[in-house]
């Protein structure tokens, strides 16, 4: 992957999280419950696209790393579109139909069930990718490794609870995009290894 590939992977999903993020409205009511339920129709594509900033990391470093943080991105993308699908999609659409009730807590609680496995799937690979940029950079660009380490492993956490509300979760985004932009300006692009020539047929 070219590295400005890699540097728009990295920053434009959470970026583009944190501008929906200013948006959001910070309570559910039958007046914000159009934009409550449009805005998580694009969470459905903005929130699987984070996983983008671990993979950028640690593509071509070894396929069970690499596996690794595939499968981890693969849980949090599910469980955290299962919290966009009902607490987001669903909550906002029955506000808007029959109002505030209590089939709006109901579909609140399991949403905050559910995307629990996700959120920490991403929190490990935060720890995984900040910790192979910092192996794998050398000279003075491991300092920016380990900034981008903390930024991340910090906006992870931060994430387990701030979704993307306003201010909290806008900070977190602008916080990942950051730190995965960094970690992905500066590792070195992986080394592949070439293709055996083909040999003589003895003949």
């Amino acid at each position: 992957m070219p590295r400005p590939a890699a540097l728009a992977a990295a920053a434009l999903p959470p970026l583009l999280l944190a501008a929906v993020g200013l948006t959001h409205p910070l309570v559910l009511t039958p007046e914000s419950a159009p934009w409550w339920r449009d805005l998580h129709v694009i969470g459905l594509v903005a929130f699987p696209l984070l996983a983008l900033g671990p993979w950028v990391i640690v593509r071509g470093r070894g396929l069970l790393l690499e596996g690794v943080v595939i499968v981890l991105g693969l849980v949090y993308a599910c469980f955290y579109t299962a919290l966009d699908v009902l607490a987001g999609i669903g909550g906002g659409h029955q506000t808007m139909v029959l109002g505030p009730g209590p089939w709006v807590a109901s579909l609140f609680g399991i949403a905050d069930e559910l995307v629990v496995p996700g959120v920490y799937a991403y929190l490990a690979t935060a720890v995984i990718g900040g910790v192979t940029a910092i192996l794998v950079t050398p000279g003075i660009g491991r300092v920016v490794a380990v900034v981008g380490t903390v930024l991340v492993v910090g906006g992870a956490y931060s994430f387990l609870t701030s979704h993307i509300y306003y201010p909290v979760g806008v900070l977190t985004m602008v916080v990942l995009a950051v730190g995965w932009t960094a970690m992905a300006a500066v590792v070195p692009r992986p080394v592949r290894s070439s293709p055996r020539q083909r040999q003589p047929v003895p003949t």
